[in-house]
């Protein structure tokens, strides 16, 4: 039996070396890869001139070097018999997908929205720019079937939600006993504004403890004074950040802004605590062990000491934790593109 056709259009970056195909993002290695399991799946990107660390394992990938190509690759497409589209965030390239696949008929269209776009606008080109985004938002999410990974983002009677996961069987097994003998705090992810890492450096700074910090992510812009605060690079493969969580006892999620944070259900299974500011408490949506602390010393070096004084009796209560998988985000995936009607 042939599978349906599904064109997944990005604004990710990809780079090709030798028919291998390489990005930054896991989120847009784990979708793709894994809906290709359910659909001929048609990946059109943006090329990179600079390899990542994640190979993707698609056939069909189709990376632009500029608008014009990534236009022509949207119109190749259209020969595909039936053709489903799911679009991934509203960014300049993909509303301009959107368009050509409006003004041209293809119905069966789809937005995934990932995070609340006008609060990334705003943090990261000002409070200017969230009128631009605001109406490629309507425009988009008016003539499309909208899904969403956070219920913050959501309406029941407008979009479809779906709960992002990164987990395999390896995050939910062979646990690791946490060392209490001191605080080691670990963040993963970006070193962008909105995810707040800069403030924490200087509040970390502040801690009076014997307290370490490491930082998993791409750092080369970072200066650190600061002896106790370690540069461990970037990393996405699933065993060494296991690894990571386990020889630290807190993760520090200080973003401004976000949606679905893969992160958080991560050091969630590997039963460590997170920190996170009430910016982001939305986030939290009946998770057992993390925790809101304001953000400034004084709360923070509360919230440490309240955490390794309780550590057992938070890690009892995460057992009651039901965290979403990969596998069953794929599923919640293909259900909704394969129920709709147009």
């Amino acid at each position: 039996m042939n599978k349906k056709q599904l064109v997944i259009i990005n604004n990710e970056k990809i780079f090709t070396e030798d028919s291998n195909y390489f990005c930054d993002n896991l989120d847009m290695k784990v979708l793709p890869e894994g809906l290709s399991n359910y659909y001929s799946v048609n990946y059109i990107v943006r090329k990179s001139k600079k390899k990542g660390g994640q190979n993707l394992n698609l056939k069909n990938i189709m990376p632009a070097s500029n608008i014009f190509q990534f236009i022509s690759f949207i119109f190749k497409t259209f020969k595909l018999p039936d053709a489903n589209y799911l679009l991934i965030t509203i960014t300049p390239y993909t509303f301009i997908s959107f368009l050509i696949l409006f003004l041209f008929g293809k119905k069966r269209r789809f937005i995934y929205l990932m995070s609340s776009g006008h609060e990334e606008w705003k943090y990261i080109l000002g409070n200017w720019s969230v009128w631009i985004y605001n109406i490629m938002h309507v425009m988009v999410t008016s003539k499309s079937k909208v899904i969403v990974c956070n219920e913050r983002l959501h309406d029941k009677n407008k979009s479809y939600l779906v709960s992002p996961s990164r987990l395999d069987e390896r995050w939910l097994k062979d646990h690791k006993k946490s060392s209490l003998d001191k605080i080691r705090l670990v963040y993963v992810g970006r070193i962008n504004p909105e995810k707040g890492i800069y403030e924490f450096l200087k509040m970390f700074d502040e801690v009076k403890s014997d307290a370490e910090f490491s930082i998993v992510g791409y750092a080369k812009n970072l200066e650190i004074k600061n002896k106790n605060v370690k540069l461990l690079g970037y990393t996405s493969d699933p065993q060494k950040l296991i690894n990571i969580y386990d020889d630290h006892n807190i993760m520090i999620l200080p973003s401004f802004t976000e949606a679905h944070p893969y992160v958080l259900d991560e050091c969630l299974s590997r039963k460590r605590p997170a920190i996170i500011f009430p910016d982001i408490a939305y986030v939290i949506n009946g998770r057992k062990g993390v925790f809101v602390s304001e953000r400034n010393i004084n709360s923070f070096s509360e919230t440490l000491k309240y955490i390794i004084n309780n550590y057992n009796k938070i890690q009892n209560e995460m057992e009651n934790n039901k965290l979403p998988t990969k596998k069953s985000m794929i599923k919640e995936f293909s259900n909704i593109i394969d129920n709709q009607i147009f």
